[in-house]
């Protein structure tokens, strides 16, 4: 089972031929992953000098993680909408209708925590298979007629429970799959290039859905995805032993794994770079509503402003993955990263609905830089940690999302919607170049948590 989303800009991520020079300074070259393994994360490799997406689609065991990604999406889309109006229908109140929505961030912290040991004491497929099955029982238990709301609610935290550990376990694989280089960082881009695309397709899917067929009845396409993804990922990828084995009880051996991952100043970094600009970038959709309203633009104008970003970010990781060199995509992360929130400024004009389409879909491009976050904390995080790693960047990521977009109500109740999402920006900024600067500070860095 997997979030909506794992990308900067949506609420609900390398190099062969340069890599010698030009590279970041004291950033791995992603030629590392090249030729039959690359250590312990090592896979298969790619053509020296090719650039694009072909080379990660001709791995079988990544087109299997693939298209189950896009049945575990399309499950999980489908069920958020279909619950919102159950919910809805059966108590006709807002509150617990928006509720369900809340209930997609808030258990991820604790899940990608108390449970993010799980990722690396199991063996992966066993992990992932089963989570498809747990993610399968809970929406089975929605379908039932007459369940309480109270019911509800529990299995949809129990999904979003689960959550960071179905992705943490499946990023984790994909290093062994793809290698720690060139085709990790792809197709990590393309898991997320289909998330986005899930925004931008799945809810106009699902509301079409809800139109011929009952909520409950829509619950049940979720049930089928989620038990097709089982199976895909079962018989479409191999058995890979554990990579660690804790003598301790689980709860207390993830928060161990998530203490050393803290500890290194270097993975610290860099998970703040994947999470702090999500945390403001989130500021103009969680108050698109209002900011369509006041343009007079209507529920047209809020769909294309709610489309705007996931079409932005698309496009930078395709243009990234397919057209720039992986030398270049890592001279540019930092850079990136710190004009990433700039286009937020752009509101203080009080643009109209075309500049503004535009501004939020210059921001969604400028997570591109995700692509050279990827490589060098996949080769930063000793192996024996990635499951735990990847897990906790998952529940941090969905996390501050949530809180962003709380705090972005909270701060337009006063400021207005305009000053919030120009606030945003100005400060999301001066954040994101202060974790540039610690980032180039630790890339030297050989001692752990130094």
């Amino acid at each position: 089972m997997t979030p909506v989303v794992e990308n900067a800009g949506t609420p609900g991520v390398e190099g062969v031929g340069e890599a010698g020079s030009g590279s970041t300074p004291g950033v791995p070259s992603a030629s590392g992953a090249s030729g039959a393994s690359s250590g312990a994360k090592g896979a298969p490799g790619t053509v020296p000098g090719r650039t694009g997406y072909g080379p990660v689609f001709a791995v079988p065991e990544f087109r299997a993680v693939f298209v189950a990604h896009a049945f575990s999406l399309l499950g999980l889309v489908v069920s958020e909408i279909a619950l919102s109006v159950l919910v809805y229908d059966l108590t006709g109140s807002p509150l617990l209708s928006a509720l369900t929505f809340a209930l997609g961030f808030l258990p991820y912290l604790i899940g990608g925590t108390l449970l993010a040991g799980v990722a690396d004491r199991f063996p992966a497929r066993r992990v992932l298979v089963v989570c498809d099955l747990v993610c399968a029982g809970c929406v089975a238990v929605m379908v039932v007629p007459g369940a309480p709301i109270a019911v509800l609610l529990t299995m949809r935290a129990a999904l979003a429970l689960v959550a960071p550990v179905f992705q943490g376990t499946r990023t984790a694989t994909l290093a062994d799959v793809l290698g720690d280089g060139e085709l990790f960082v792809l197709g990590r881009s393309l898991l997320r290039i289909l998330s986005q695309s899930a925004l931008l397709a799945g809810f106009g899917t699902g509301g079409l859905l809800l139109t011929v067929v009952s909520p409950r009845h829509a619950l049940l396409v979720t049930v089928c995805t989620f038990l097709v993804s089982a199976v895909l990922l079962r018989f479409g990828t191999r058995r890979r032993p554990a990579r660690a084995h804790g003598g301790q009880a689980l709860v207390r051996d993830s928060l161990r794994g998530a203490r050393q991952v803290l500890a290194d100043r270097r993975i610290l970094v860099l998970l703040l770079l994947f999470w702090v600009p999500p945390m403001f970038i989130v500021a103009p959709e969680a108050l698109a509503a209002p900011y369509a309203e006041g343009l007079g633009a209507g529920t047209a104008g809020l769909g294309l402003l709610m489309c705007a970003m996931p079409v932005g970010t698309i496009a930078g990781e395709l243009f990234a993955g397919s057209r720039l060199r992986p030398a270049t995509r890592n001279r540019l992360a930092l850079p990136l990263v710190c004009v990433t929130l700039l286009p937020f400024a752009g509101y203080a004009l009080r643009p109209g609905l075309g500049w503004s389409l535009a501004l939020l879909a210059l921001a969604g491009a400028g997570s591109a830089y995700t692509l050279g976050l990827d490589q060098w904390f996949v080769r930063a995080v000793p192996d024996e940690l990635l499951g735990r790693a990847m897990t906790l960047n998952s529940a941090g990521l969905m996390t501050v999302q949530g809180v962003g977009m709380a705090l972005s109500g909270v701060v337009a109740e006063f400021a207005g919607v305009r000053a919030t999402v120009v606030g945003a920006g100005a400060l999301g900024t001066v954040f994101c170049v202060g974790l540039a600067v610690a980032a180039r500070r630790t890339e030297h860095g050989g001692a752990r948590g130094e």
